[in-house]
């Protein structure tokens, strides 16, 4: 049984011990934070986030929190567009909709369905030095609690991550020339509870969502760095700026955030890896965050816990970091892009925000909510469904099966499929952990031995091909003949066996 120590305990390093966890790896996790809470930095989760975190048995939990039906009032100098994101266009997914929940509860979720799988988190524990060789595992001293041993580390411990630093992993990046401003509020009441407040000033956008964790709403805006504590006059001037008709009764929390754009020279050093914000960090501009971080861990998570059968080891490992390093990298492309049309200071982007967005918002923003298509090529891009990994060393395609025309390296899509209990649909029937393999209904049966791998035979898809889905819901295999040896090539290099 492979042994993971994590290192950090938010929505990354949880993500990745249940994922760890779940295919059958023995997890310990760390947190130096002596207490859970601390407020939210992140406010949406994606769809794609829901879809890897799904098999692991959380998702009902985190909607129960959640606001999957947010409206959104536009205050464009002095104009107000009210506008809902309801159910989109997107008929190949189970979470068609965006969903606002704060960071605090998405990690309280992971964490008790964490505990509730016997493994603790250990808080208050700080790591204060490791050694890590590629034969003989990690060697770990912990603050006030002695050494310990792991066969692998993982470093989810933030953007000034000590695991990083301890291993000598560089980064490549710069500094934007704007701070984050986050403020929990209690309001006077005008703005009722039920909408979400975007505004366009001159020194930015401004977003105001009734999901505070200290109080009844969390304020985000941004502005020149250098400015100093926040303070509830400051507050009030940026709603006034907004022109949100509201006054301040109480600031229960406030903190201004340094914004940079980092990313880490490699990923992993020997078996020491990162993931999240330790890896990579960018503008919060579309709710990517969070969101990039669980899907590194659930990417990484399968792969600790099934190096040890793995045929070819280092293949499967190195695999994490040419996966999602480029996902960052064009994460952050984009990200840097939306975050200047936000918050930039120079001339053009201020013209974009002040003039061009209060113009044009109201006579094209009905148009394009009314083409649902249009809304949801949008919603792909955020929600990262355009993600994919063709070029993997564990994507192998021996050929289209024939009346199931899915890419390798592409994310499952959620297609209505019948089986022999009946209708049902792809991502119901691989809500459960481990390697899925979608037999077509000519296709001979291929004997498993190990639990973890599920076989579904697929009545209305005709052919004897087989579609191989990986435990974080990617297609690694595509086969015409399910009889082919490169069904069992693959699940040795997948360490499926």
């Amino acid at each position: 049984m492979t042994r993971v120590l994590v290192v950090g305990a938010g929505p990354t390093g949880l993500a990745l011990a249940l994922q760890a966890h779940a295919l059958g790896a023995a997890v310990r996790v760390i947190d130096r934070r002596t207490e859970a809470a601390r407020p939210s930095r992140a406010m949406m989760l994606h769809a794609r986030s829901l879809e890897v975190l799904r098999p692991l048995g959380v998702v009902d939990s985190l909607l129960r929190y959640a606001d999957s039906a947010p409206t959104v009032r536009l205050h464009l100098r002095g104009r107000v567009l009210p506008v809902r994101i309801a159910e989109l266009a997107v008929p190949d997914t189970a979470y068609p909709h965006l969903t606002l929940l704060p960071q605090a509860r998405v990690e309280s979720v992971l964490a008790t369905a964490l505990e509730s799988r016997g493994v603790p988190i250990e808080r208050g524990v700080e790591l204060a030095s490791l050694r890590s060789a590629r034969r003989s595992g990690v060697q770990v001293q912990l603050r006030g609690r002695g050494e310990a041993t792991c066969d692998y580390l993982v470093g989810c411990d933030g953007a000034d991550s000590t695991v990083r630093q301890a291993v000598g992993i560089g980064t490549s990046g710069g500094v934007y020339d704007r701070e984050i401003v986050q403020a929990d509020l209690e309001l006077d009441g005008s703005l009722g509870t039920d909408t979400a407040h975007v505004s366009t000033t001159r020194a930015g956008l401004i977003f105001l969502f009734p999901h505070g964790d200290q109080a009844a709403w969390r304020l985000l805006a941004t502005r020149p760095v250098g400015g100093g504590p926040i303070s509830p006059r400051d507050v009030q001037e940026m709603l006034d700026a907004a022109r949100l008709q509201t006054r301040v009764n109480r600031v229960a929390w406030s903190e201004v955030v340094p914004m940079r754009h980092r990313l880490a020279d490699r990923y992993r050093h020997d078996r020491v890896f990162l993931a999240g914000d330790a890896a990579h960090v960018h503008s919060p501009a579309g709710g990517q965050g969070m969101n990039t971080g669980i899907q590194d861990a659930i990417n990484l998570g399968w792969k600790l816990a099934r190096v040890a059968q793995a045929t070819d080891p280092q293949t499967l490992l190195d695999s994490y970091e040419l996966e999602r390093r480029p996902v960052a990298r064009a994460t952050t492309a984009w990200t840097n892009l939306v975050f200047w049309a936000e918050s930039g200071l120079d001339p053009v982007a201020s013209l974009l925000r002040t003039v061009v967005l209060p113009v044009g918002a109201p006579l094209v923003l009905p148009t394009v909510l009314r083409r649902r298509h249009l809304t949801a090529a949008g919603f792909r891009v955020l929600a990262q469904f355009r993600v994919g990994y063709p070029t993997s060393r564990l994507s192998i395609d021996d050929g289209r099966p024939e009346s199931l025309p899915l890419r390798v390296g592409d994310r499952l899509p959620d297609l209505p499929v019948t089986v022999a209990g009946g209708r049902t649909r792809l991502q119901t029937l691989t809500a459960c952990p481990g390697t899925h393999l979608l037999l077509l209904r000519d296709a001979p049966t291929v004997a498993v031995t190990d639990a973890s791998i599920h076989v579904h035979r697929l009545l209305d898809c005709d052919g004897r091909g087989l579609i191989a889905v990986r435990p974080d819901g990617y297609i690694g295999l595509r086969t015409t003949e399910a009889s082919s040896p490169e069904v069992a090539r693959w699940l040795d290099l997948t360490g499926a066996t």
